[in-house]
């Protein structure tokens, strides 16, 4: 269930390498990358069951549609079969569901035209409110997306320390999503998700995949804990 995550803006080619290593290691779903190593991440996990995931308007969502679909549509042909987009955040906190719909049915569209898949990253450090979430989900449900998701890691919001953090995914939002989404669309947790507990946890509210970086590291404490089953 885990889709290891290469996100962060230093990550090298060299480690992007390193990492897809890791992922055929411990044969996980996917690897999610950003979309300039879209065609890096497949050559180098060719010959393995691990597909390659691409993000798409991140991290915070702001790209037009027309970007946002044609930025899915070069990653897709680039090779990757997963797409993680992230919606227009500063739309949904003002209600706008028609321009909410309208973007997220032409990236699911295009996703679908090639083959792949599309999970919808809600933010849910910046998207709080329960009735919000639920209007996400009932979207995602109407246009057919295959995944519901939390967060994209990234939403990071001043605390009252004045340092910035977030909190990513939380059970209860796993919880809410797989409420209030259909039974065709799936939940991914993200953002927060760094052991083994945390991904059990996540698992047991309902999530059926989970983006990871300490995916080593839980793989391995699994396999001490529960051995190679």
């Amino acid at each position: 269930m885990i889709d290891h995550s290469i996100l962060q803006p230093t990550h090298t080619d060299e480690y992007l390498k390193e990492q897809c290593e890791v992922a055929k290691k411990f044969n996980v779903a996917s690897v999610c990358v950003k979309p300039y190593a879209v065609k890096m991440a497949k050559e180098w996990l060719k010959g393995s069951e691990v597909e390659v995931g691409c993000v798409i308007g991140f991290p915070h969502g702001n790209s037009t549609t027309a970007v946002k679909v044609f930025e899915t549509e070069m990653a897709c042909n680039d090779g990757a079969t997963e797409i993680d987009m992230v919606i227009n955040i500063a739309k949904a906190l003002a209600g706008d569901w028609t321009y909410v719909e309208n973007e997220i049915k032409a990236v699911t569209d295009i996703c679908h035209k090639h083959n792949a898949i599309v999970k919808v990253i809600f933010e849910t450090d910046y998207v709080t409110k329960t009735e919000d979430k639920i209007k996400l989900c009932e979207i995602c449900t109407k246009v057919g997306a295959d995944f519901v998701k939390t967060s994209t890691g990234y939403g990071y919001v001043k605390q009252a320390n004045g340092d910035f953090n977030y909190k990513g995914a939380t059970v209860a939002d796993i919880e809410l999503m797989r409420k209030h989404s259909g039974p065709n669309v799936q939940v991914k947790a993200a953002g927060g998700v760094r052991t083994l507990d945390d991904l059990i946890k996540m698992k047991e509210a309902g999530a059926t995949r989970s983006g990871a970086t300490a995916t080593e590291a839980m793989l391995k404490e699994a396999v001490l804990r529960f051995g190679n089953e």
